[in-house]
Parts: C-alpha cells; structure tokens; sequence
C-alpha cells in the first residue's frame, strides 16, 4: 500500500493525528452494557486522499469505515471481519474490512456517485435504496466464516448496522456515526459510538441509553475541537459508572504491494497476458480496490510473469 500523505512533511503532524487516531472499550451500569468510542479523523482522512473522494463518497465510506472498527473492538488474534452493502441506488454498495489490530480497508463500488442535484443533507438514503447488509466474521478458532444478512431498512449505516445486530445476533444495539466538514469540505473530526446491551441490563437501563445516544454530541464536532475521548465517555455517561478497560490503534491500512498483485496477475490464462504482452498499453496498471494505490509493470515485467520471450515489436 502507498498512503498519499495528507501531512506532506510535516511528520509531527503526522504523529500527532496518528496518535489520536484510536478505540476506546468500556462498560456501564456494572458492566451489563458494553460500548466502544473511536476517534477515527486521520484515518477517514486517509482513506478520502487515496480513494480521492468528494463529500458524498465521504460521507458513505467514511461511516462504513467507522461501523466496521467499532465492530472489530471484540476480534482477537487474527480475527476480522467484512462489512459488505449491495444495493439498487447509485452508490451501488461498499465493502470494508477490519481486523484485530484496528487496521481497516475498504471501497465504494461507485465512484462518483451519480446525482441528479445536490443533495439538500447529509442524509444518504436516497443513494443506497433497497438493498442487502451483509457482516462476515472470520474468526481464528471456527471452521469457516459466519455470515449474517438483514434487508436494508434505512439507507443509513449506523440504523442498519443496529438493526443488524438486533435481527441477526438478538442483542439491542446502538450506533453513532459522525464526520464533520468545515466550511471548505475538508474533514476537522470523524468518530463514532456503539453501545450494547449485554446479559442483565434492565429496561430502564436501556431506555435512558437510547435517549442519551440520540442526544449525543457530534463526535465529528467533538474530536475536531480536540475534545478527550475518555472524558467524553465520563462526562456522557456519568449516571452510568463508565469503566474504561482498554484502547488500542485503528488505522487505515492495506497489506497490498506489488509482489502480491504479480502473484495474481500470473494466474490470468496465458492468452490474456499475451494479449496484454501484444497491445499494451505499458506501463500496465493494476489498482487494489481496498485502498487506490496504483501498481504498474513495464513489458519486461510482463513478459517475466507469462514466461515469453518474445523481442518487442
């Protein structure tokens, strides 16, 4: 993967942002309810500059970015998961993995998303439509990937991602997801919440959390104005007896390189690379779909992956 520094050389903002840039587990009412706050701004940063996205595609991806790390908080070891929309809309769908070390990856499959005018808010259901959410887990320890599915019911991410969770895995759930633009559409903050119910929490424990979350402070506002992401948890959640028990890094990151992109580019039937080989264009280009970096081969390179000698023409 090749990030495109938003930072230039300024490596102590880099730092700085990179620093910032994590996941906070903890619990409330005496641990019958689990929850999660990311401070995601660099790495939806990030992830706009490499896919070179507008605000539309921001905003999709971005809270799709977001969801998927919120979700990862439990995954151990070599565990991950995929989020993955299909719909009818112009936004086509998106796919995001994340893993157990805070490293997410992902891509719209439409890009621009076509619109007819600008949009009157940020609200993006008009451009999914009806459509299929779909999380996959991929856990160390099992034989194979669990996958659950439940028909889109809102056109927003955090919603669907609730109803998920309450339909597919029968735990209420809930989801805050926030990126924040200044007034020249550059990304100040991004973050998120997700709060769930965990065997014991009563009723009435519940129905307060619901109505603290809907009341809940942009946190793309927050984390652009540098507010303490722990103390942002105390604060809200006070009445609850917050217990913060761990917090790691979450980064946008791909494993992609060249070498891997040579590997599949050597199991394309042997036609194809001598079609490749005849017409060109060179350099070849090659993109990963998770993260925009472009790869390229000269004939040479080429000509080495399908075993031909042929001179050039």
């Amino acid at each position: 993967m090749i990030k495109k520094q938003i930072y230039g050389d300024d490596l102590k903002a880099r730092l700085i942002a990179g620093f910032r840039d994590r996941l906070y587990s903890f619990t409330l009412a005496g641990g019958t309810v689990r929850g999660v706050l990311v401070n995601g701004t660099l790495m939806v940063n990030e992830m706009r500059a490499n896919h070179e996205l507008g605000i539309l595609e921001t905003l999709a991806l971005g809270r799709a970015y977001l969801g998927a790390v919120l979700m990862s908080a439990n995954l151990k070891g070599g565990d991950r998961l995929s989020l993955q929309i299909d719909c009818s809309g112009p936004i086509r769908g998106l796919t995001v993995d994340a893993n157990a070390f805070g490293e997410v990856r992902g891509y719209l499959k439409n890009v621009p998303i076509p619109i007819v005018k600008p949009p009157d808010s940020f609200d993006l259901s008009p451009f999914f439509g009806p459509g299929l959410l779909s999380v996959t887990r991929y856990l160390e320890d099992a034989k194979q990937p669990f996958t659950g599915k439940v028909a889109l019911q809102y056109g927003n991410i955090a919603q669907d991602l609730a109803y998920y969770c309450l339909i597919s895995e029968q735990i209420p759930t809930a989801f805050n997801l926030s990126i924040q633009f200044d007034r020249s559409g550059e990304i100040v903050g991004a973050g998120g919440l997700f709060l769930q119910a965990m065997p014991g929490a009563d009723e009435v424990t519940i129905a307060d959390l619901e109505r603290r979350v809907s009341r809940f402070p942009s946190l793309g506002k927050a984390f652009g104005d540098d507010r303490n992401p722990e103390q942002l948890i105390r604060e809200e959640f006070q009445i609850h007896s917050p217990r913060i028990f761990g917090e790691r890094r979450i980064e946008f990151m791909c494993h992609c390189n060249k070498e891997k992109l040579r590997n599949i580019l050597i199991m394309l039937p042997i036609e194809d690379l001598r079609d490749i080989l005849a017409t060109g264009p060179f350099p070849f280009e090659s993109r990963c779909h998770n993260c925009n970096t472009l790869y390229t081969f000269d004939r040479d390179e080429i000509r080495q992956l399908c075993g031909l000698r042929f001179p050039d023409n």
